[in-house]
Protein backbone atom coordinates (compact mmCIF):
# COMPACT_ATOMS: atom_id res chain seq x y z
CA UNK A 1 0.00 0.00 0.00
CA UNK A 2 1.18 3.49 -0.85
CA UNK A 3 0.01 6.48 1.14
CA UNK A 4 -0.35 10.00 -0.20
CA UNK A 5 -0.56 12.74 2.40
CA UNK A 6 -2.65 15.70 1.30
CA UNK A 7 -2.30 18.43 3.88
CA UNK A 8 -0.81 21.73 4.93
CA UNK A 9 1.54 22.61 7.79
CA UNK A 10 -1.45 23.49 9.97
CA UNK A 11 -2.70 19.93 9.65
CA UNK A 12 0.43 18.11 10.78
CA UNK A 13 -1.31 15.90 13.31
CA UNK A 14 -4.44 15.13 11.31
CA UNK A 15 -3.31 14.61 7.75
CA UNK A 16 -5.72 13.42 5.14
CA UNK A 17 -4.30 10.17 3.89
CA UNK A 18 -5.46 8.45 0.73
CA UNK A 19 -4.47 4.95 -0.26
CA UNK A 20 -3.32 3.83 -3.66
CA UNK A 21 -4.11 0.20 -4.33
CA UNK A 22 -1.09 -2.08 -4.41
CA UNK A 23 -2.21 -3.06 -7.90
CA UNK A 24 -1.24 0.41 -9.07
CA UNK A 25 2.40 -0.25 -8.25
CA UNK A 26 4.07 -3.00 -10.22
CA UNK A 27 7.65 -2.58 -9.03
CA UNK A 28 9.53 -1.23 -6.06
CA UNK A 29 11.06 1.51 -8.16
CA UNK A 30 7.57 2.88 -8.77
CA UNK A 31 6.69 3.26 -5.11
CA UNK A 32 5.97 6.72 -3.86
CA UNK A 33 7.29 8.41 -0.76
CA UNK A 34 5.80 11.59 0.63
CA UNK A 35 6.71 14.31 3.09
CA UNK A 36 6.18 17.95 3.93
CA UNK A 37 8.77 20.56 3.10
CA UNK A 38 9.68 23.39 5.45
CA UNK A 39 6.75 25.46 4.20
CA UNK A 40 4.25 22.69 4.87
CA UNK A 41 3.71 21.86 1.20
CA UNK A 42 3.05 18.29 0.22
CA UNK A 43 5.79 16.75 -1.85
CA UNK A 44 5.51 13.45 -3.71
CA UNK A 45 8.33 11.58 -5.30
CA UNK A 46 9.51 8.25 -6.57
CA UNK A 47 11.58 6.68 -3.83
CA UNK A 48 14.26 5.86 -6.37
CA UNK A 49 14.56 9.48 -7.52
CA UNK A 50 16.34 12.40 -5.89
CA UNK A 51 13.81 15.08 -6.82
CA UNK A 52 11.50 16.33 -4.09
CA UNK A 53 8.74 17.28 -6.52
CA UNK A 54 5.54 15.29 -6.86
CA UNK A 55 5.72 12.79 -9.68
CA UNK A 56 2.16 11.44 -10.13
CA UNK A 57 2.13 7.77 -10.99
CA UNK A 58 1.71 7.10 -14.69
CA UNK A 59 0.73 3.91 -16.39
CA UNK A 60 0.83 2.92 -20.05
CA UNK A 61 2.80 1.47 -22.89
CA UNK A 62 6.26 -0.09 -23.06
CA UNK A 63 9.33 2.02 -23.72
CA UNK A 64 9.83 3.61 -27.14
CA UNK A 65 12.25 6.32 -28.12
CA UNK A 66 11.47 9.77 -26.76
CA UNK A 67 13.57 12.85 -27.38
CA UNK A 68 15.51 14.34 -24.49
CA UNK A 69 13.22 17.36 -24.64
CA UNK A 70 10.09 15.19 -24.40
CA UNK A 71 11.46 13.33 -21.39
CA UNK A 72 12.24 16.58 -19.62
CA UNK A 73 8.91 18.16 -20.55
CA UNK A 74 6.99 15.15 -19.23
CA UNK A 75 8.71 15.55 -15.87
CA UNK A 76 8.10 19.30 -15.93
CA UNK A 77 4.41 18.91 -16.78
CA UNK A 78 3.94 16.62 -13.78
CA UNK A 79 5.59 19.17 -11.52
CA UNK A 80 3.14 21.78 -12.80
CA UNK A 81 0.22 19.45 -12.10
CA UNK A 82 1.52 18.91 -8.59
CA UNK A 83 1.74 22.66 -8.02
CA UNK A 84 -1.81 23.16 -9.25
CA UNK A 85 -3.22 20.52 -6.88
CA UNK A 86 -1.26 21.81 -3.89
CA UNK A 87 -2.64 25.30 -4.50
CA UNK A 88 -6.24 24.17 -3.98
CA UNK A 89 -5.81 21.93 -0.96
CA UNK A 90 -9.23 22.29 0.73
CA UNK A 91 -8.01 22.09 4.31
CA UNK A 92 -5.48 24.85 3.75
CA UNK A 93 -8.01 26.91 1.78
CA UNK A 94 -10.46 27.05 4.69
CA UNK A 95 -7.69 27.72 7.20
CA UNK A 96 -6.63 30.70 5.10
CA UNK A 97 -10.16 32.04 4.96
CA UNK A 98 -11.58 31.45 8.42
CA UNK A 99 -10.30 32.05 11.95
CA UNK A 100 -11.75 32.23 15.45
CA UNK A 101 -10.71 35.44 17.19
CA UNK A 102 -10.98 36.11 20.92
CA UNK A 103 -11.39 39.52 22.46
CA UNK A 104 -10.90 39.57 26.19
CA UNK A 105 -11.73 36.49 28.23
CA UNK A 106 -15.13 35.54 26.83
CA UNK A 107 -16.01 37.32 23.58
CA UNK A 108 -15.25 35.22 20.48
CA UNK A 109 -15.85 36.07 16.84
CA UNK A 110 -15.65 33.84 13.78
CA UNK A 111 -14.00 35.91 11.05
CA UNK A 112 -14.21 34.88 7.39
CA UNK A 113 -12.35 36.66 4.58
CA UNK A 114 -14.48 37.34 1.53
CA UNK A 115 -11.64 37.81 -0.93
CA UNK A 116 -7.91 37.24 -1.28
CA UNK A 117 -6.84 40.83 -1.81
CA UNK A 118 -5.89 42.02 1.66
CA UNK A 119 -8.50 40.61 3.99
CA UNK A 120 -10.19 44.01 4.29
CA UNK A 121 -13.60 42.58 3.45
CA UNK A 122 -14.71 40.23 6.19
CA UNK A 123 -17.80 38.53 7.54
CA UNK A 124 -17.93 38.37 11.32
CA UNK A 125 -20.06 36.08 13.46
CA UNK A 126 -20.37 36.91 17.16
CA UNK A 127 -20.36 33.52 18.88
CA UNK A 128 -22.49 34.85 21.75
CA UNK A 129 -25.42 34.82 19.29
CA UNK A 130 -25.30 31.05 18.87
CA UNK A 131 -25.86 28.05 21.08
CA UNK A 132 -25.07 25.43 18.48
CA UNK A 133 -22.95 25.15 15.33
CA UNK A 134 -23.65 22.58 12.65
CA UNK A 135 -21.30 21.53 9.85
CA UNK A 136 -22.83 20.11 6.67
CA UNK A 137 -20.16 19.05 4.19
CA UNK A 138 -20.61 17.26 0.88
CA UNK A 139 -18.47 16.79 -2.22
CA UNK A 140 -15.14 15.23 -3.08
CA UNK A 141 -13.37 17.56 -0.65
CA UNK A 142 -15.98 17.07 2.10
CA UNK A 143 -13.73 15.33 4.61
CA UNK A 144 -10.90 17.88 4.45
CA UNK A 145 -13.28 20.84 4.55
CA UNK A 146 -15.21 19.40 7.49
CA UNK A 147 -11.97 18.73 9.33
CA UNK A 148 -10.77 22.31 8.89
CA UNK A 149 -14.14 23.78 9.86
CA UNK A 150 -14.42 21.52 12.90
CA UNK A 151 -10.95 22.38 14.08
CA UNK A 152 -11.61 26.12 13.88
CA UNK A 153 -15.15 26.11 15.26
CA UNK A 154 -14.51 23.71 18.13
CA UNK A 155 -12.35 26.31 19.86
CA UNK A 156 -15.51 28.33 20.53
CA UNK A 157 -16.74 25.75 23.02
CA UNK A 158 -20.21 25.74 21.43
CA UNK A 159 -22.20 22.57 20.87
CA UNK A 160 -20.99 21.14 17.58
CA UNK A 161 -22.43 18.46 15.31
CA UNK A 162 -22.78 17.72 11.63
CA UNK A 163 -22.69 15.34 8.68
CA UNK A 164 -20.11 14.95 5.91
CA UNK A 165 -21.10 13.01 2.77
CA UNK A 166 -17.97 11.87 0.97
CA UNK A 167 -17.23 9.92 -2.17
CA UNK A 168 -16.16 6.34 -1.48
CA UNK A 169 -12.47 6.03 -0.55
CA UNK A 170 -12.06 9.79 -0.10
CA UNK A 171 -11.30 9.53 3.62
CA UNK A 172 -9.43 7.04 5.78
CA UNK A 173 -10.82 5.18 8.78
CA UNK A 174 -8.62 7.32 11.01
CA UNK A 175 -10.02 10.53 9.57
CA UNK A 176 -13.61 9.33 9.84
CA UNK A 177 -13.05 8.41 13.49
CA UNK A 178 -11.42 11.75 14.26
CA UNK A 179 -14.28 13.74 12.76
CA UNK A 180 -16.78 11.78 14.83
CA UNK A 181 -14.94 11.56 18.14
CA UNK A 182 -13.48 15.07 18.31
CA UNK A 183 -15.93 17.20 16.33
CA UNK A 184 -19.15 15.13 16.45
CA UNK A 185 -19.32 15.16 12.64
CA UNK A 186 -20.43 11.83 11.21
CA UNK A 187 -19.08 10.75 7.82
CA UNK A 188 -21.38 9.09 5.30
CA UNK A 189 -19.58 7.55 2.28
CA UNK A 190 -21.66 7.39 -0.92
CA UNK A 191 -21.38 6.77 -4.64
CA UNK A 192 -20.32 9.24 -7.33
CA UNK A 193 -21.06 10.28 -10.09
CA UNK A 194 -24.32 8.30 -9.93
CA UNK A 195 -25.95 8.55 -6.46
CA UNK A 196 -27.01 5.51 -4.45
CA UNK A 197 -29.17 4.76 -1.41
CA UNK A 198 -26.38 5.96 0.88
CA UNK A 199 -26.43 9.36 -0.84
CA UNK A 200 -30.15 9.65 -0.08
CA UNK A 201 -29.76 8.54 3.55
CA UNK A 202 -26.96 11.01 4.20
CA UNK A 203 -28.80 13.83 2.47
CA UNK A 204 -32.01 13.20 4.40
CA UNK A 205 -29.97 13.19 7.60
CA UNK A 206 -28.62 16.64 6.74
CA UNK A 207 -32.06 17.96 5.81
CA UNK A 208 -33.55 16.66 9.05
CA UNK A 209 -30.84 18.35 11.12
CA UNK A 210 -31.38 21.54 9.13
CA UNK A 211 -35.10 21.51 9.88
CA UNK A 212 -34.42 21.24 13.62
CA UNK A 213 -32.15 24.29 13.59
CA UNK A 214 -33.33 27.57 15.09
CA UNK A 215 -32.36 31.24 15.19
CA UNK A 216 -29.49 30.49 17.58
CA UNK A 217 -27.94 27.93 15.26
CA UNK A 218 -25.03 28.68 12.93
CA UNK A 219 -24.87 26.30 9.98
CA UNK A 220 -21.53 26.02 8.19
CA UNK A 221 -22.05 24.36 4.81
CA UNK A 222 -18.87 23.14 3.11
CA UNK A 223 -19.52 22.43 -0.56
CA UNK A 224 -17.16 21.08 -3.21
CA UNK A 225 -17.28 19.46 -6.62
CA UNK A 226 -19.25 16.25 -6.70
CA UNK A 227 -21.75 17.65 -4.24
CA UNK A 228 -24.64 17.38 -6.68
CA UNK A 229 -24.48 13.58 -6.75
CA UNK A 230 -23.52 13.10 -3.11
CA UNK A 231 -26.21 15.44 -1.72
CA UNK A 232 -29.20 13.75 -3.29
CA UNK A 233 -32.74 13.53 -1.90
CA UNK A 234 -35.50 12.71 -4.45
CA UNK A 235 -38.51 14.96 -4.58
CA UNK A 236 -41.82 13.13 -4.29
CA UNK A 237 -43.00 11.17 -6.19
CA UNK A 238 -39.56 10.49 -7.66
CA UNK A 239 -37.43 7.57 -6.53
CA UNK A 240 -33.68 7.09 -6.33
CA UNK A 241 -33.93 4.93 -9.42
CA UNK A 242 -35.51 7.87 -11.27
CA UNK A 243 -32.61 10.09 -10.26
CA UNK A 244 -30.01 7.45 -11.11
CA UNK A 245 -31.48 7.02 -14.57
CA UNK A 246 -31.62 10.79 -14.94
CA UNK A 247 -27.98 11.26 -13.94
CA UNK A 248 -26.87 8.50 -16.30
CA UNK A 249 -28.81 10.11 -19.15
CA UNK A 250 -27.41 13.56 -18.37
CA UNK A 251 -23.84 12.24 -18.31
CA UNK A 252 -24.31 10.32 -21.56
CA UNK A 253 -25.79 13.35 -23.31
CA UNK A 254 -22.61 15.37 -22.87
CA UNK A 255 -24.49 18.14 -21.08
CA UNK A 256 -22.16 20.52 -19.18
CA UNK A 257 -22.38 20.25 -15.41
CA UNK A 258 -23.87 23.71 -14.98
CA UNK A 259 -26.78 22.78 -17.23
CA UNK A 260 -27.24 19.42 -15.52
CA UNK A 261 -27.71 21.25 -12.25
CA UNK A 262 -30.58 23.33 -13.66
CA UNK A 263 -32.54 20.08 -14.03
CA UNK A 264 -31.28 18.48 -10.82
CA UNK A 265 -32.44 21.43 -8.70
CA UNK A 266 -36.04 20.71 -9.60
CA UNK A 267 -35.93 17.00 -8.89
CA UNK A 268 -34.60 17.06 -5.33
CA UNK A 269 -35.36 18.32 -1.84
CA UNK A 270 -32.12 20.09 -1.00
CA UNK A 271 -30.83 21.72 -4.16
CA UNK A 272 -31.49 25.23 -5.51
CA UNK A 273 -31.59 26.99 -2.14
CA UNK A 274 -33.77 24.38 -0.46
CA UNK A 275 -31.18 23.46 2.19
CA UNK A 276 -31.01 27.08 3.35
CA UNK A 277 -34.79 27.29 3.32
CA UNK A 278 -34.98 24.12 5.42
CA UNK A 279 -32.53 25.59 7.96
CA UNK A 280 -34.40 28.92 8.26
CA UNK A 281 -34.30 30.82 10.65
CA UNK A 282 -30.74 29.61 11.29
CA UNK A 283 -27.74 31.61 10.08
CA UNK A 284 -25.97 29.87 7.19
CA UNK A 285 -22.34 30.35 6.17
CA UNK A 286 -21.40 28.48 2.99
CA UNK A 287 -17.77 27.79 2.07
CA UNK A 288 -17.39 26.76 -1.58
CA UNK A 289 -14.57 25.04 -3.42
CA UNK A 290 -15.65 25.64 -7.00
CA UNK A 291 -15.45 22.98 -9.72
CA UNK A 292 -17.46 24.88 -12.34
CA UNK A 293 -16.19 27.28 -14.99
CA UNK A 294 -16.72 30.88 -13.93
CA UNK A 295 -17.60 29.95 -10.31
CA UNK A 296 -21.39 30.39 -10.53
CA UNK A 297 -22.30 29.99 -6.88
CA UNK A 298 -25.90 29.08 -7.68
CA UNK A 299 -24.80 26.10 -9.79
CA UNK A 300 -21.98 24.58 -7.72
CA UNK A 301 -23.48 21.40 -6.24
CA UNK A 302 -26.74 22.83 -7.59
CA UNK A 303 -26.65 25.78 -5.17
CA UNK A 304 -28.29 24.28 -2.05
CA UNK A 305 -27.80 27.40 0.09
CA UNK A 306 -28.25 30.25 -2.40
CA UNK A 307 -31.41 31.59 -4.06
CA UNK A 308 -32.17 30.15 -7.47
CA UNK A 309 -32.85 33.36 -9.37
CA UNK A 310 -31.09 32.22 -12.54
CA UNK A 311 -33.27 29.34 -13.66
CA UNK A 312 -36.79 28.01 -13.61
CA UNK A 313 -39.03 25.24 -14.85
CA UNK A 314 -38.95 26.66 -18.38
CA UNK A 315 -35.14 26.46 -18.49
CA UNK A 316 -35.17 22.83 -17.36
CA UNK A 317 -37.74 21.89 -20.03
CA UNK A 318 -35.75 23.70 -22.72
CA UNK A 319 -32.65 21.65 -21.85
CA UNK A 320 -34.68 18.47 -22.15
CA UNK A 321 -35.46 19.35 -25.77
CA UNK A 322 -31.97 20.64 -26.56
CA UNK A 323 -30.15 17.49 -25.44
CA UNK A 324 -32.55 14.81 -26.64
CA UNK A 325 -33.88 13.92 -23.21
CA UNK A 326 -37.56 13.79 -24.19
CA UNK A 327 -39.49 10.51 -24.22
CA UNK A 328 -38.52 9.69 -27.82
CA UNK A 329 -35.03 11.21 -27.58
CA UNK A 330 -31.67 9.46 -27.68
CA UNK A 331 -31.13 10.00 -23.94
CA UNK A 332 -34.72 9.80 -22.72
CA UNK A 333 -35.39 10.71 -19.09
CA UNK A 334 -37.80 8.56 -17.02
CA UNK A 335 -41.47 9.31 -17.59
CA UNK A 336 -41.90 10.28 -13.94
CA UNK A 337 -39.20 12.95 -14.30
CA UNK A 338 -40.62 14.30 -17.54
CA UNK A 339 -44.08 14.46 -15.98
CA UNK A 340 -42.78 16.35 -12.94
CA UNK A 341 -41.01 18.87 -15.18
CA UNK A 342 -44.20 19.30 -17.19
CA UNK A 343 -46.28 19.94 -14.07
CA UNK A 344 -43.73 22.46 -12.89
CA UNK A 345 -43.78 24.30 -16.17
CA UNK A 346 -47.57 24.44 -15.98
CA UNK A 347 -47.33 26.09 -12.55
CA UNK A 348 -48.71 23.16 -10.59
CA UNK A 349 -45.55 22.64 -8.51
CA UNK A 350 -43.57 25.03 -6.32
CA UNK A 351 -40.24 26.08 -7.79
CA UNK A 352 -36.94 26.58 -6.00
CA UNK A 353 -36.73 29.47 -3.45
CA UNK A 354 -35.80 32.85 -4.87
CA UNK A 355 -34.23 35.97 -3.32
CA UNK A 356 -37.64 36.91 -1.88
CA UNK A 357 -37.56 33.94 0.49
CA UNK A 358 -37.01 35.04 4.14
CA UNK A 359 -33.83 32.97 4.34
CA UNK A 360 -32.28 35.30 1.76
CA UNK A 361 -33.95 38.70 2.05
CA UNK A 362 -33.10 39.70 5.64
CA UNK A 363 -30.65 42.53 6.31
CA UNK A 364 -28.00 41.70 7.30
CA UNK A 365 -28.48 38.48 5.31
CA UNK A 366 -28.87 35.21 7.17
CA UNK A 367 -27.16 33.30 4.34
CA UNK A 368 -23.74 34.27 3.02
CA UNK A 369 -21.38 32.43 0.70
CA UNK A 370 -17.58 32.60 0.46
CA UNK A 371 -15.47 31.12 -2.34
CA UNK A 372 -12.42 29.45 -0.79
CA UNK A 373 -10.81 28.00 -3.92
CA UNK A 374 -11.31 27.60 -7.66
CA UNK A 375 -9.77 26.55 -10.96
CA UNK A 376 -8.03 29.89 -11.41
CA UNK A 377 -5.92 29.27 -8.31
CA UNK A 378 -4.82 25.91 -9.68
CA UNK A 379 -4.02 27.29 -13.14
CA UNK A 380 -2.04 30.23 -11.81
CA UNK A 381 -0.01 27.91 -9.58
CA UNK A 382 0.83 25.74 -12.59
CA UNK A 383 1.83 28.81 -14.59
CA UNK A 384 4.03 30.04 -11.76
CA UNK A 385 5.72 26.64 -11.59
CA UNK A 386 6.28 26.75 -15.35
CA UNK A 387 8.05 30.08 -15.01
CA UNK A 388 10.27 28.71 -12.26
CA UNK A 389 11.22 25.81 -14.54
CA UNK A 390 12.37 28.22 -17.27
CA UNK A 391 9.33 28.22 -19.57
CA UNK A 392 7.54 31.24 -20.98
CA UNK A 393 4.09 30.64 -19.47
CA UNK A 394 0.85 31.80 -21.08
CA UNK A 395 -2.49 31.34 -19.32
CA UNK A 396 -5.12 30.65 -21.97
CA UNK A 397 -7.98 31.05 -19.52
CA UNK A 398 -10.05 29.11 -17.02
CA UNK A 399 -13.26 28.82 -19.03
CA UNK A 400 -12.19 26.12 -21.48
CA UNK A 401 -15.09 23.88 -22.45
CA UNK A 402 -16.47 22.02 -25.46
CA UNK A 403 -15.81 18.55 -26.84
CA UNK A 404 -12.52 17.19 -25.54
CA UNK A 405 -11.36 16.12 -29.00
CA UNK A 406 -12.00 19.57 -30.44
CA UNK A 407 -10.18 21.32 -27.61
CA UNK A 408 -7.25 18.95 -28.13
CA UNK A 409 -7.02 20.01 -31.77
CA UNK A 410 -6.80 23.64 -30.72
CA UNK A 411 -3.89 22.94 -28.37
CA UNK A 412 -2.03 21.02 -31.07
CA UNK A 413 -2.58 23.82 -33.59
CA UNK A 414 -1.24 26.38 -31.14
CA UNK A 415 1.76 24.18 -30.38
CA UNK A 416 2.52 23.80 -34.09
CA UNK A 417 2.44 27.57 -34.58
CA UNK A 418 4.73 28.24 -31.64
CA UNK A 419 7.12 25.47 -32.74
CA UNK A 420 7.76 27.34 -36.01
CA UNK A 421 10.12 29.55 -34.05
CA UNK A 422 12.61 26.67 -34.22
CA UNK A 423 13.10 27.39 -37.90
CA UNK A 424 13.54 31.10 -37.36
CA UNK A 425 16.25 30.96 -34.71
CA UNK A 426 13.79 31.49 -31.90
CA UNK A 427 11.90 34.36 -33.52
CA UNK A 428 8.51 33.97 -35.18
CA UNK A 429 5.87 36.41 -36.36
CA UNK A 430 2.93 37.12 -34.06
CA UNK A 431 3.82 34.46 -31.52
CA UNK A 432 2.08 34.38 -28.16
CA UNK A 433 5.16 33.03 -26.39
CA UNK A 434 8.81 32.39 -27.03
CA UNK A 435 10.43 28.98 -26.72
CA UNK A 436 10.35 27.09 -24.46
CA UNK A 437 6.65 27.79 -24.08
CA UNK A 438 4.05 26.58 -21.57
CA UNK A 439 0.37 27.00 -22.41
CA UNK A 440 -1.72 26.56 -19.27
CA UNK A 441 -5.51 26.34 -19.28
CA UNK A 442 -8.32 25.35 -16.97
CA UNK A 443 -11.92 24.35 -17.35
CA UNK A 444 -13.94 21.26 -18.06
CA UNK A 445 -14.44 19.67 -21.45
CA UNK A 446 -17.14 17.13 -22.30
CA UNK A 447 -17.36 13.86 -24.20
CA UNK A 448 -20.59 13.03 -26.00
CA UNK A 449 -21.00 9.26 -25.77
CA UNK A 450 -23.36 7.28 -28.04
CA UNK A 451 -25.92 5.18 -26.20
CA UNK A 452 -24.36 1.91 -27.41
CA UNK A 453 -20.80 2.86 -26.46
CA UNK A 454 -19.03 0.57 -23.95
CA UNK A 455 -15.57 2.16 -23.91
CA UNK A 456 -13.82 3.31 -20.77
CA UNK A 457 -12.17 6.65 -20.16
CA UNK A 458 -12.76 10.25 -19.19
CA UNK A 459 -12.65 13.70 -20.74
CA UNK A 460 -8.98 14.24 -19.83
CA UNK A 461 -7.88 10.89 -21.24
CA UNK A 462 -9.90 11.49 -24.40
CA UNK A 463 -8.36 14.94 -24.82
CA UNK A 464 -4.88 13.46 -24.48
CA UNK A 465 -5.61 10.63 -26.92
CA UNK A 466 -7.01 13.02 -29.49
CA UNK A 467 -3.97 15.27 -29.07
CA UNK A 468 -1.61 12.31 -29.50
CA UNK A 469 -3.30 11.32 -32.75
CA UNK A 470 -3.11 14.86 -34.10
CA UNK A 471 0.54 15.25 -33.07
CA UNK A 472 1.34 12.06 -34.98
CA UNK A 473 -0.63 13.15 -38.04
CA UNK A 474 1.36 16.36 -38.44
CA UNK A 475 4.65 14.82 -37.28
CA UNK A 476 5.12 17.30 -34.43
CA UNK A 477 7.74 16.36 -31.84
CA UNK A 478 9.20 18.06 -28.78
CA UNK A 479 5.67 18.85 -27.64
CA UNK A 480 4.03 17.36 -24.55
CA UNK A 481 0.35 17.73 -23.71
CA UNK A 482 -1.19 16.78 -20.35
CA UNK A 483 -4.76 17.01 -19.13
CA UNK A 484 -5.63 16.18 -15.54
CA UNK A 485 -8.61 16.32 -13.20
CA UNK A 486 -7.61 18.02 -9.97
CA UNK A 487 -9.72 15.54 -7.98
CA UNK A 488 -7.61 12.61 -9.15
CA UNK A 489 -10.57 11.03 -10.94
CA UNK A 490 -11.35 11.14 -14.66
CA UNK A 491 -14.57 9.41 -15.60
CA UNK A 492 -15.26 5.92 -14.18
CA UNK A 493 -11.53 5.11 -14.01
CA UNK A 494 -8.69 5.10 -11.51
CA UNK A 495 -6.80 7.70 -13.56
CA UNK A 496 -6.81 11.50 -13.23
CA UNK A 497 -5.93 12.07 -16.87
CA UNK A 498 -3.13 11.40 -19.32
CA UNK A 499 0.06 12.87 -20.77
CA UNK A 500 1.25 12.38 -24.36
CA UNK A 501 3.85 13.38 -26.92
CA UNK A 502 4.24 13.08 -30.68
CA UNK A 503 5.41 9.45 -30.52
CA UNK A 504 2.87 8.17 -28.01
CA UNK A 505 0.57 6.56 -30.58
CA UNK A 506 3.40 4.68 -32.32
CA UNK A 507 4.92 3.70 -29.00
CA UNK A 508 1.68 2.13 -27.79
CA UNK A 509 0.53 0.55 -31.05
CA UNK A 510 3.91 -1.05 -31.80
CA UNK A 511 4.37 -2.54 -28.35
CA UNK A 512 0.76 -3.60 -27.65
CA UNK A 513 -0.65 -5.89 -30.32
CA UNK A 514 -4.21 -5.09 -31.30
CA UNK A 515 -4.34 -1.55 -29.96
CA UNK A 516 -5.38 1.17 -32.39
CA UNK A 517 -5.63 4.83 -31.45
CA UNK A 518 -8.35 5.61 -33.98
CA UNK A 519 -10.47 2.67 -32.80
CA UNK A 520 -10.01 3.82 -29.21
CA UNK A 521 -11.19 7.31 -30.13
CA UNK A 522 -14.18 5.95 -32.01
CA UNK A 523 -15.16 3.78 -29.03
CA UNK A 524 -14.25 6.43 -26.41
CA UNK A 525 -11.89 3.85 -24.93
CA UNK A 526 -8.83 5.95 -24.08
CA UNK A 527 -8.24 4.22 -20.75
CA UNK A 528 -7.69 0.78 -22.26
CA UNK A 529 -5.54 2.25 -25.03
CA UNK A 530 -3.20 3.93 -22.55
CA UNK A 531 -3.21 1.42 -19.70
CA UNK A 532 -0.29 -0.95 -19.15
CA UNK A 533 0.76 -1.96 -15.63
CA UNK A 534 4.02 -3.42 -16.91
CA UNK A 535 5.37 -0.27 -18.56
CA UNK A 536 8.56 1.41 -17.42
CA UNK A 537 8.38 4.89 -15.92
CA UNK A 538 9.17 6.82 -19.09
CA UNK A 539 6.50 5.01 -21.07
CA UNK A 540 3.56 5.65 -18.76
CA UNK A 541 0.75 7.75 -20.14
CA UNK A 542 -2.07 7.58 -17.59
CA UNK A 543 -1.71 10.03 -14.71
CA UNK A 544 -2.75 8.36 -11.45
CA UNK A 545 -2.67 10.35 -8.25
CA UNK A 546 -5.36 8.62 -6.25
CA UNK A 547 -8.02 10.82 -4.62
CA UNK A 548 -6.48 14.25 -4.03
CA UNK A 549 -9.12 15.49 -1.60
CA UNK A 550 -9.87 18.53 -3.74
CA UNK A 551 -11.84 19.27 -6.90
CA UNK A 552 -11.65 22.44 -9.00
CA UNK A 553 -12.21 20.98 -12.49
CA UNK A 554 -9.28 20.29 -14.84
CA UNK A 555 -5.84 21.69 -15.64
CA UNK A 556 -4.45 21.34 -19.17
CA UNK A 557 -0.78 21.90 -20.00
CA UNK A 558 0.94 22.14 -23.38
CA UNK A 559 4.74 22.40 -23.41
CA UNK A 560 6.78 23.24 -26.51
CA UNK A 561 10.56 23.36 -26.98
Amino acid sequence: MVTIIASSSAFTSRRLMFRISRNYVSAATHKLSSHLNKNGHVLFRHASKSTSDFQPMLFSSSSFEMTANEIQMKDDALKMINASIRAVDPYAAIKRKMVMCKEGDTLETLVVEVDDDDGAEQIKYDMSNYDRIRVFSFGKAAAAMAMAAGEIISSSGKQLDGVAIIKDDHATAEEIELLKEKYNIVVRPAAHPVPDARSVAGSNEILQLAKTSDSRTLVVACISGGGSALFCSPREPLTLDDLMQTNSALLASGMPIEKMNVIRKRLENGKGGKLAAAAFPATVLTLVLSDIIGDPIDLIASGPTVPDDGSGWDDACRLVQEYGLEADGEYALPDTVLNLLRLGKEGQLEDTPKSSHPAFCDSPPLCQTVLVGNNRAAVMAAANQAGQLGYNPVVLGTRIDGEASVVAGTYVAMAEMISQQREHHGVGSYQIAGLPAALIAGGETVVTIPAECNGKGGRNQELALSAAIKLKEIGLRDVVIASCGTDGSDGPTDAAGAIVDGASVDRIEQTNTGRCAHDAMKNHDAYHFFHDDNADYRSHHLIQTGPTGTNVADVMITLIK
